[in-house]
């Protein structure tokens, strides 16, 4: 939309400077013809009407038009003076002072030289110089202003670029994150059911064939499970992230040592809790710990001292999380982290929404709701 905008007032900036060079070209050859005794043919006039043409054409030299109307000027005096003022404003605003210095030397040196009635020293002896002194300051005045205005928005849209992809770098290593948890879950699991499976294979009473035969292919699957998932894994993960074998082991840490911890550190929490976590799927279970991780981190930094209250619903149909926080001291040079973009990904991910925000006199609520996974029987999938 801003650079629509932008665009839009360019071109009523063309439009008006079009308007105004052909206003200043009839007023020039109006001029002229009246000085030449009303002949609209006379060298003045057509002279006039073609550094106007000149004006009006994009993308030409800049000789092309200055000159042009410094020779003019020079010739016919004070008639082309607003063509020439046209001419010396364009060629300040580009950044080429010096030449419009040397033209409209030339300009006022030839003057000298011509008939007095149309000579730029006349009636008023240095009128025509400040005329062409405000065309220079004006023309280096708006020059740098287009310079510093497009300097800015280099600078805004370069800051634009580097949040998102700090953004989408924030979503990548929650996304690597995900993966290494859920390994971490879904392996402990798999793991058990082949153990269990390679037990019951292997026991003294021989076991029915059909029976031998589900546990052989249970325990092969289980055990392609493990290593499809380590594929995976090692797909998601960042180039240098700690290798699989390398990570530490299980992953579903309880609230509650969070809390200590903070509470260790000086901060007040207070925690209550709905349901059992056991209620809720692992999954949930690792975004309620990330959450409640990044909330009391925020309150650290932008509300030291401020207590924190937290509330968890492990509970069908939904996991919930909220916390919040009164205001508080900020903690000195607090940098602007993307944690939230990390978690909203993960949120998003797992079907649900996360809010965070004001909550009213200077007050922080995170709040996040994620609906548990339909039944099997509700999907028509069961055995």
């Amino acid at each position: 939309m801003k650079r629509r905008d932008s665009f839009r007032w360019s071109g009523w900036s063309i439009f008006g400077r079009r308007c105004l060079v052909v206003l200043l070209t009839v007023l020039a050859v109006q001029n002229s013809a009246a000085t030449t005794g009303g002949r609209y043919l006379a060298p003045a006039a057509v002279a006039a009407a073609l550094c106007g043409a000149a004006l009006l054409v994009r993308r030409l030299p800049w000789y092309a038009s200055a000159v042009p109307a410094t020779v003019a000027t020079g010739l016919w005096g004070w008639p082309l003076l607003p063509l020439l003022l046209v001419a010396l404003f364009d060629l300040t605003v580009h950044r080429r002072a010096r030449l419009a210095m040397g033209c409209a030397a030339a300009a006022l040196g030839a003057n000298l030289l011509i008939p007095p009635a149309i000579s730029l020293w006349t009636p008023q002896r240095y009128g025509s110089t400040l005329f062409v002194l405000l065309a220079l300051v004006g023309g280096l005045w708006v020059g740098n202003r287009r310079r510093l205005l497009k300097a800015l928005g280099d600078q805004v849209e370069h800051l634009r670029v580097e949040r998102e992809l700090r953004e989408e770098a924030a979503r990548a290593a929650e996304r690597s994150r995900i993966a290494a948890e859920m390994h971490d879950v879904l392996a402990h699991r798999l793991s058990l059911i082949a153990l269990h499976t390679g037990v019951l294979t292997t026991r003294s009473e021989p076991l029915p064939a059909p029976v031998a035969e589900r546990l052989a292919l249970l325990r092969t699957a289980s055990t392609d499970a493990l290593a499809d998932l380590r594929d995976v894994l090692g797909a998601l993960r960042d180039p240098g992230a700690v290798p699989v074998a390398a990570a530490p082991g299980p992953v579903l840490r309880d609230v509650d040592e969070l809390v200590e911890q903070a509470r260790a550190a000086g901060q007040r929490a207070d925690v209550e809790v709905d349901g059992r976590p056991e209620e809720a799927p692992a999954a949930h279970r690792l975004a309620v710990h990330r959450l409640v991780q990044e909330a009391l981190t925020n309150a650290r930094k932008h509300a030291g001292g401020a207590p924190v209250r937290i509330h968890l619903g492990y509970g069908p149909p939904a996991t919930t999380v909220e916390v919040t926080n009164t205001p508080g001291s900020p903690a000195a040079a607090v940098a602007s982290g993307f944690g939230l973009v990390g978690l909203r990904e993960r949120v998003s991910a797992l079907g649900g929404h996360l809010h965070a925000g004001p909550n009213g006199a200077g007050s922080w609520r995170l709040a996040a709701r994620i609906p548990h996974p339909a039944p099997l029987e509700e999907n028509g999938n069961a055995p």
